[in-house]
Order: C-alpha cells, then structure tokens, then sequence
C-alpha cells in the first residue's frame, strides 16, 4: 500500500469551519479549550475529574450490556481497568448506520483507538480506553436505513417508529440478503455474510446488532461500545434536566456562543429549542415542550403538571432523551473522558458549547478531528496515471482537471489571454482619446469594451470545446475516475460503505488504516492499492 497524507487546506471538499478548527485558525479559539496536541493532555487529564461511585456505574452497565456480546479479552480488560481513578476515556460517536454506514464511521473508530494507544505510550502510569458511543436514542430512521454499495442503494424499509435502537430487526431480512448478492463469493465474503447473519438476522433488537456487528470489527483491540440509554446512566443527568425543564439554562447559553462564532466569520450549527429534551414512550421520541404552565409532549396526548413532571424524572430518568444540544454533556457526565474525536460538523457543535460546559462546572473534553481517508484501488489507480492525474490533483473541480487535461494535451494554444492583454489596452488608448475630445463617450466606450470581451471569452470557450472533442474518450475516463472517488461531488468517505471493502480485502483494509490513521497529525490520507 501506498500512503500519501495530504494538507486539508488543499482539500476543496471541507468545510471552511472543519478547516479554520483543525489547522487552529486564531478566530475559533475562543470556543474551545485544548489545543490538539499530545502534550496537551496533562492539562485535559488534570482538569478531569470522576469519583469513584461514577466507575462502579459505568463498569457496572458495560458488563451487563456485554453480556450478549462475544467479548474478548482486550474489551473485558479495558473495562475493568475504567475502576481505576488511573483509567480515562477517549470518544467517538455516531448513529447506529445500517451495516456501519458510511466509511467514515469505520475512520472514526479507528482514530479514537490510535489515540488511546499513543497516550498509554505517552503515559504509561495512565490507562486509556477507547469508546464508541452509539445514538441508539435517535429516532431519524431515514438517515440510518440504507447503505451505498456497489453503485446502489440499500435501504431498510419499516414504520416502527422511535428510538431507531429499539427496532425489531425482522423487517430487515429482504435488505439482509439483497446485500448477501452482490457482495460476491471471495473468502472475505464469506467470512463476512457469516457475520452480518450472525449479528442482524435473530438480534434482539437493532441497537444489539450494531453492537455486536462493531465488536467483531473492533474488539480485537479492546473498543468499548456505549449504550447510553439506560435507568443508571439517565439517572446522573437528573439535576441538568431537572434544570433545562424549569429553567430553560441551555438555549440563551448556546445561543450567545453560536451568535459570537456567526461573528467571528463561521456558520451556526445546533438549532437551540427552549427544552432540548425528548420524551421516550414505546415506538415513540417526541420533543417536550411547555405552554401556559403544562408541559406538552408534541404529537401525543401526554401531559405533565410541573410537579408530575418532576416526579416522572425522579421515577423514569430513562424516559428523558437529550437531544444535540445537552447529548454532549451527557457524554461527559458518565464518562471519565480526555477528548472527543469526530468530523468537522460534529466538532461545529462543540464548540458551541464551551460556555455550557462551563456553566455546569464540568470539564470540556480536548476536540480532535477524525482521520479522513480516500481509498484508491489497483484498477482505479491504473486509469488515474493513463489520465495524468495525482493523489492531490484529484481532488480539484471536474471542469479545472478536464480544462488542465485539454490543456496538457494540444500543441496548440487555447488560451487568449495575450490577445485580451492587447485588446485591453487597445481600448484603454481609444478611451484616453475619447476623454480628452469629450468625457462623455467614455462610459459608452468602456460598455463595448465588455461585450467584446465576452465574444472573445466565448471564442476561448469555444476554441476549448474542440480540442476537448478530440479527446473524449479521455476525458469520459477522468469524469468516470471523479465520480468514483466523489459521488456526487462529495468525499467517499461520505458515500461509500465498509462492505465492499473488507469483501475484497479483509482484514487488510483495517489493519492498513490502523497503521497509518493518526488523528493528531492532522492530514487528510490517500490510500493506494
């Protein structure tokens, strides 16, 4: 394998925010805490802290939620070791996608557990454990219910409605096996159909699938899976719900923190309700809100006096769902967590909420940016040197690499920029003229000026339009190669599933980017087979 690490600013694709936070742009620092550097987690592990009862919870509810779970020893380890005030965690999280979802989850995971092992290196009196937190809670069955695979589209079709986590996965069968045929018949294959059988077909619900599907990918190197809806860990967020229900504390919090990052020149992320919490009922997550002293449950005939309400928290903390705007701080209250890794939109809402953090007097984790990755195959690669591009020029507009191309090819000139030149000045001169005789005629003069420039633009065009046509069959090829490594003019990573890359190369392709993901150095990675 071949490995090329490319700087983000020369990333078109990115966002300008995931940009301005990973390079350290100064206007963003003001909303974060930590700078992303190794030596930086002195500070991170100082300001943290966990009492002990915390650790007999968390162990507590990771050994019965593994319980199901094949677990190995690496996983059984870290989590023991989370009893120790010495232990620590490092975090990413993501929706439960069907079959992994897009690559980056699998880019995810992969960063938080090459992070864990380079601060036990780094720290060796320390123990760190990676975790992967899954969004069982979510209830956008739509934006987890398919996968891309092959050039199609995979979608899970069902209407049982709520948490997605909690769905019965019987409906899930048809999906299942439209995958199972056009993954092929490689060894990897097979290894891997036994699996997704294993995991999706009989699951107790669709939150254990994930579960289980992730610790055969992963558990080989100790990753621990969080599921954090439950009674005990809903329970430790009593007070911070009991205060976002009386108070609404979170939205002019947030709201001021989004507004200085709209001035200081970055878009807003998290849309702030005055209740940020979700009511859970069988099949069912809906916002709650509070009108004329009552609390309303939106879309259903629940209903709650204050002092119910408060009685429901205090009985049934796991009827209570933070959305986007408290989730983190959730994640931070049962966790004795150092950093928090995830793309650029994730880490957006974060830092808008430095400023909540800190009013709850809880620590804000170090915020580091996953590894991103293009996978560039052998076949792939061939036709990306025929057609006289690079792992760097790859990433440039279709139109830029196809001009460059026409450009590259044709002994002529196409460009007219030298007659532009001359006939600019041509027309300066009749200008000048044209002053000196009557100062009136220069406006119009200059408006001519401009139309004919557009015709010459539009000979350039046109001059460029036949020696493309020379070279189509070239030029398809480039078109095809984008659309490949960009669907839709997006990053693969965002598009293209784990499934087709373990059935051709196995446990190749983690083991690849297990060695060359190192989300502390802060490059985007080219991979080429």
């Amino acid at each position: 394998m071949q490995i090329t690490k490319l700087d983000f600013n020369n990333i078109p694709q990115l966002s300008k925010t995931d940009k301005a936070y990973t390079l350290g742009n100064a206007a963003l620092k003001p909303f974060y805490k930590h700078a992303v550097e190794l030596n930086a987690f002195e500070a991170v592990i100082e300001a943290k802290t966990f009492d002990q009862t915390k650790r007999q919870i968390l162990v507590q509810e990771l050994k019965e939620q593994y319980q199901a779970i094949e677990t190995t020893a690496a996983t059984q380890n870290n989590i023991e070791k989370l009893l120790s005030p010495k232990a620590y965690t490092v975090v990413t999280a993501h929706q439960p996608n069907l079959f992994t979802g897009p690559l980056y989850t699998i880019y995810k995971i992969i960063s938080v557990i090459n992070l864990a092992e380079q601060l036990k290196e780094t720290y060796p009196d320390k123990d760190f454990v990676p975790v992967f937190w899954t969004g069982g809670e979510d209830h956008d069955f739509e934006e987890v219910n398919h996968i891309n695979l092959f050039g199609k589209r995979f979608t899970w079709e069902d209407k049982q409605g709520g948490p997605v986590g909690a769905y019965q996965t019987a409906s899930l069968a048809p999906t299942l096996d439209a995958v199972k045929e056009v993954l092929g018949q490689s060894e990897h294959t097979q290894i891997l159909v036994e699996q997704l059988e294993a995991c999706y077909r009989d699951a107790t619900n669709y939150s254990s699938a994930v579960r289980q599907f992730i610790n055969w990918i992963f558990g080989r190197y100790g990753l621990v899976i969080v599921n954090a809806n439950t009674k005990a860990f809903k329970a430790q967020m009593h007070d911070i719900f009991k205060d976002e229900l009386l108070n609404q504390t979170s939205k002019p919090i947030v709201e001021a923190t989004a507004n200085a990052i709209t001035e200081a020149g970055f878009k807003q992320q998290a849309h702030v309700r005055d209740i940020n919490l979700f009511y859970l009922s069988p099949n069912q997550r809906n916002r709650i809100v509070k009108a004329d002293g009552i609390y309303q449950v939106l879309d259903t005939n629940l209903s709650f006096t204050e002092a119910a309400l408060l009685e429901e928290l205090e009985q049934h903390p796991e009827r209570f769902s933070p959305n986007v705007v408290l989730r983190p701080l959730f994640q931070e209250m049962i966790l004795p967590n150092l950093a928090y890794i995830g793309g650029g939109g994730e880490l957006a809402y974060w830092l808008e909420r430095k400023t909540q953090f800190e009013h709850y007097q809880l620590a804000f984790p170090m915020l580091i940016r996953r590894c991103s990755v293009l996978w560039i195959d052998a076949n792939s690669n061939k036709k990306l040197n025929k057609s006289g591009l690079t792992t760097s020029s790859i990433f440039q507009d279709t139109d830029q690499l196809i001009k460059d191309y026409v450009l590259g090819q044709t002994n002529e000139e196409l460009s007219l920029a030298t007659e532009h030149e001359v006939f600019a000045a041509t027309f300066q001169q009749i200008a000048d003229k044209a002053k000196r005789i009557d100062p009136s005629l220069e406006k119009s003069i200059l408006a001519q000026q401009a139309q004919l420039q557009k015709s010459i633009d539009k000979l350039e065009q046109r001059l460029l339009r036949a020696e493309k046509r020379k070279n189509e069959t070239s030029l398809e090829q480039i078109r095809k190669i984008k659309d490949k490594f960009f669907p839709k003019n997006g990053l693969q990573e965002r598009h293209e599933n784990f499934l087709a890359y373990y059935s051709r190369y196995g446990d190749l392709f983690i083991e690849t980017l297990k060695e060359h993901l190192n989300p502390l150095e802060k490059k985007f990675v080219v991979v080429t087979a």
